[in-house]
């Protein structure tokens, strides 16, 4: 009996002490070991060859999702703190950031800032780190949204699951909501203030700056008082390179202002054509209107919303929502179960 009650309680220790390993941590003998999932990877363009930064999370060869940050300009760092909810899911996912932005290289030359480019750009991203229609969910944020909506409709063949987060599929139903329900919403001095320094194309006066983030960014960027903003967030203001993001998007997030390049960009009437799994990820008091995107998601084949009680960043004002909406679609895609 003695013999049996030691060999009992080995039999515990050897259950307490040898649970099954998980692989999603373990990165030995990957390529991409030595730099702790960082690759640059070369991108060809019509000026030549340059790198842009990705860094993987995780190992998962089953689900890889690959962010695309907003702006344009903007970097990777706006998705600081999916750190914090998608290891525990074991969802791998990949920091990129685009050329031009703080971490790839900056040729600074806007015959490259075109929606075909990034599009291309992307799928020699996706080449490069051997993601396929098994396992490739392309999510985009703000800019990122544009961006992975005109990469779905060239190369959805390759996609497993899509992710529109926070972005409409017009930039003039943006602005028009913008100026006719979110800017009516702020203080009349404030926003008259702001309308005359944009009509007298103003924009590098501080006090332009000042009013917008103190007005309209804490209440449609991020909702929380600016000296509480997340590091990363900062950071991501800090990095943001001004050349491309005026070119493209205008001088700041109340609409796409002056000569924006993507000012009359609008692909509403081809959501149709997008067959793959879309979840449209809104929010209730975004710089995008919460109704348009899911009128979306209605509009893609096959498609799901969820709408937040955050704003434009709501991984960060409203995180439970954000990422269970997010890790639920993820793993319904994967289980075959999107309905």
């Amino acid at each position: 009996m003695l013999l049996l009650m030691i060999s009992c309680t080995n039999n515990q220790k050897e259950n307490l002490t040898s649970p099954e390993k998980s692989s999603y941590l373990d990165y030995s003998g990957s390529d991409d070991q030595i730099t702790g999932g960082i690759k640059m990877i070369p991108v060809e363009t019509a000026i030549g060859t340059f790198n842009v930064y990705t860094k993987r999370m995780g190992n998962n060869p089953k689900i890889r999702v690959l962010l695309l940050h907003g702006g344009p300009g903007g970097t990777h760092e706006e998705f600081g703190n999916f750190d914090g909810f998608l290891p525990k899911e074991e969802i791998e996912y990949i920091y990129y950031d685009q050329l031009d932005s703080y971490y790839s290289d900056k040729p600074n030359d806007s015959t490259l800032w075109t929606t075909e480019h990034f599009v291309e750009e992307v799928e020699q991203v996706r080449k490069a780190l051997q993601l396929n229609k098994d396992n490739f969910y392309l999510l985009g944020q703000s800019w990122g949204g544009i961006l992975a909506m005109e990469y779905a409709l060239k190369y959805q063949e390759n996609l497993k699951g899509l992710i529109v987060s926070n972005m409409v599929a017009s930039a003039p139903s943006y602005t028009k909501y913008a100026n006719e329900v979110l800017g009516p919403q702020m203080d009349p001095d404030v926003l008259k203030e702001i309308m005359d320094m944009e009509a007298n194309h103003d924009f590098d006066n501080p006090r332009y700056s000042e009013l917008l983030m103190n007005h309209y960014y804490t209440e449609h960027i991020l909702r929380m008082p600016l000296e509480k903003w997340p590091k990363s967030v900062n950071l991501l203001f800090e990095h943001l390179n001004p050349n491309i993001y005026v070119y493209m998007q205008g001088h700041s997030e109340f609409g796409m202002t002056g000569n924006a390049t993507l000012k009359d960009w609008d692909v509403s009437g081809r959501l149709s054509e997008i067959k793959v799994p879309t979840l449209m990820l809104g929010a209730k008091y975004d710089t995008m209107d919460p109704t348009y995107m899911e009128w979306m998601a209605s509009e893609v084949q096959n498609g799901r919303s969820v709408t937040t009680n955050g704003s434009h960043l709501s991984q960060f004002d409203d995180p439970e929502t954000y990422f269970s909406g997010l890790i639920k679609f993820i793993k319904d895609v994967d289980a075959g179960e999107f309905k």
